[in-house]
């Protein structure tokens, strides 16, 4: 695969991330209908922010993102303001995770964020598609 340099007015760029955020105390209740909402609100942020979805998976108590940035792409803005909306919107539209959260946020405060340089974006997308899958 080759790489796929993007361009806007003044550059031309290829900056993909992997971001991994996890549930407040590692609780366990992210279902298959969490993580279609929380996807949801990742897509309608992230064009703020000049920032696109690649891929999207999850497990019980964290997800996995694939995104691709530009240079004036706020990246700690755009995931407050991301961590924001989803806790208040998700215990708002899923009462049943109160009980594990109490009045706590839904996302741990802390964030791995990494850049994808030197692996290939299929291998990592590919990867994150894997997660949650039973082997053996």
């Amino acid at each position: 695969m080759s790489l796929k340099l993007e361009n806007n007015n003044h550059s031309v760029f290829a900056l993909h991330y992997h971001l991994i955020m996890v549930v407040k105390y590692r609780r366990k209740v992210i279902d298959d209908a969490i993580s279609l909402r929380l996807r949801g609100i990742f897509e309608r942020i992230a064009p703020d922010y000049n920032i696109t979805l690649d891929a999207w998976n999850h497990d019980i108590d964290h997800v996995h993102v694939l995104f691709r940035g530009q240079p004036n792409s706020g990246l700690s803005k755009f995931i407050n303001a991301y961590k924001s909306a989803s806790s208040r919107l998700i215990k708002k539209e899923f009462p049943q995770i109160r009980s594990s959260l109490w009045k706590e946020m839904f996302w741990s405060q802390s964030f791995c964020l990494l850049t994808t340089g030197g692996v290939t974006v299929d291998v990592i997308r590919q990867y994150i598609e894997s997660q949650g899958e039973k082997t053996g």
